[in-house]
């Protein structure tokens, strides 16, 4: 499951052995209006093909694994780049659910690939904006409003108990001083999935096979 606003295009760098893994890639779909955080997991499970799956997410696309697993079987969560409770979240994003700041970003803006990408990616792309444009899927302001208000307002305290969390040493948008319990990558940041995609080939067959 990629981040927010993001694509399963981010994992094309990622490239598993095919005789030891069936890959299947979960893309974002525009929530209806009012819905919850569980009724879009419970929507998104449909999509599952295999009982026991192991769920990949990455993000916010974590957070939205850790739910989905609340309503199906799974063998393994693995989240990257994500958090596993709402108190891991960094305090800009606890601030903004006390005062609803995060109300007034400008995602009408949703053409402006800039802004878009940062909101995908937490970080200023101007450099490599060409890249990341193919990496975004949605630009639809009320889901990126949905998401932004779901991440704000995510209130797991307990992680599940068959979870692998993997994090970048330098993450910008959750900061590995809130992390606990992690794998750490070593300089990896929000986007490592892209960017780091060696790693992830050399250790993520491991790590998910690992009992």
């Amino acid at each position: 499951m990629p981040g927010m606003a993001a694509s399963p295009t981010i994992f094309d760098g990622i490239k598993l052995p095919e005789n030891s893994f069936e890959v299947h890639r979960l893309a974002w779909f525009i929530p209806e209006k009012g819905m919850s955080f569980e009724q879009y997991a419970r929507q998104m499970c449909k999509q599952i093909a295999h009982d026991n799956s192991v769920l990949v997410g990455v993000s916010f696309g974590g957070m939205l694994v850790q739910e989905m697993a609340k309503y199906i079987p799974t063998k393994k969560i693995i989240i990257i780049s994500s958090v596993k409770s709402k108190n891991e979240l960094p305090k800009r994003m606890l601030f903004a659910k006390y005062t609803k700041v995060h109300k007034l970003l400008p995602t009408g803006m949703v053409n402006n690939v800039e802004l878009l990408a940062k909101y995908a990616f937490g970080e200023t792309v101007t450099k490599r904006l060409h890249l990341y444009e193919q990496y975004l899927g949605v630009r639809d302001k009320y889901y990126i409003d949905w998401s932004i208000d779901q991440c704000v307002n995510w209130n797991q305290t307990v992680p599940p108990k068959n979870l692998v969390h993997i994090h970048g040493e330098k993450d910008a948008v959750f900061p590995m001083s809130k992390i606990k319990h992690c794998i750490v990558v070593k300089n990896g940041t929000h986007t490592m999935i892209i960017h780091r995609a060696k790693w992830f080939n050399e250790h993520l067959p491991t790590i998910i096979l690992k009992s």
